[in-house]
């Protein structure tokens, strides 16, 4: 069984056509211009078993929802990221690529306790009706009082009250690392290495942007984010070259041959 195969049977989920094409603009288009060939997608998307009308089908829908947007050379489609996967991608990629910000060493140990109606905008969370709770200054048009913890586990008490999604983040980190650590070891072959990378930020991003990246105080001591990100950049490093030397090979775009990449090499590093 190859690398690939195997991963994805830990998995035991293929990833969804639409969603994994996001991932390969944002992690191997974009640093390279930009723009792609269809037929270039479909060449990176064949070891996943996407077939040319699941593709297309889902570069449709991409593209009517505004994730990309299609340019024609003759009987040649190119794609772009659109308005949407431009600002989609931009917010992702901080909390993908950048270092984890050790703990929110900024935190000043107090929560903040906003008496606002509505949606919860970003940064707070609804703690109960008409009550709101983040751990920076809200808006000062919003009545807010500083809140700290009695004792030590009261900061990891109201958290778990908070962001019931904490077990779950903590699920997908270990289930990433147990998918992706069996490859530290093992032979990639060339032909392998971007989809295993695209694979790798594929899986992490989906953990990733669920994380509210909270203070260590507020974290279970068992916390599995430092393991995994450590598992996703020593991989992403070793996957690197291999990948982009695929795409030096492969990748055409409008303009024809893709681009040097631009940043890739500070990218997704653990520390």
């Amino acid at each position: 069984m190859t690398p690939l195969a195997a991963t994805l049977r830990r998995l035991d989920r293929p990833p969804r056509t639409a969603s994994l094409i996001v991932t390969v603009w944002g992690d191997a288009v974009v640093p390279r211009g930009g723009s792609l060939w269809l037929g270039t997608l479909q060449a990176i998307l064949d070891p996943f078993g996407c077939r040319e009308g699941q593709v297309r089908t889902a570069m449709s829908r991409l593209a009517e929802e505004g994730w990309l947007r299609r340019t024609r050379q003759g009987r040649l489609s190119f794609y772009r990221l659109g308005p949407r996967g431009e600002e989609g991608f931009a917010a992702a990629a901080r909390r993908i690529y950048d270092p984890p910000r050790a703990g929110r060493p900024d935190w000043d140990g107090a929560f903040r306790l906003v008496l606002a109606e509505g949606p919860a905008p970003e940064g707070l969370v609804a703690l109960a009706p008409g009550l709101l709770l983040g751990l920076e200054d809200a808006a000062a048009s919003a009545p807010a009082l500083l809140a700290r913890p009695r004792h030590p586990g009261d900061a990891a008490a109201v958290a778990q009250r908070a962001w019931p999604v904490l077990p779950q983040v903590a699920a997908g980190y270990r289930r990433f690392h147990d998918a992706f650590a069996p490859l530290a070891t093992a032979a990639v072959p060339p032909a392998e290495a971007l989809p295993l990378r695209l694979l790798l930020v594929h899986e992490y991003r989906r953990v990733a942007l669920r994380d509210p990246d909270l203070p260590a105080p507020m974290l279970p001591a068992d916390w599995p984010r430092a393991g995994a990100r450590a598992v996703a950049a020593a991989l992403y490093r070793r996957l690197l070259a291999p990948s982009e030397a695929w795409l030096d090979a492969h990748g055409r775009a409008e303009a024809g041959a893709l681009p040097p990449a631009v940043g890739l090499w500070s990218r997704l590093r653990d520390g």
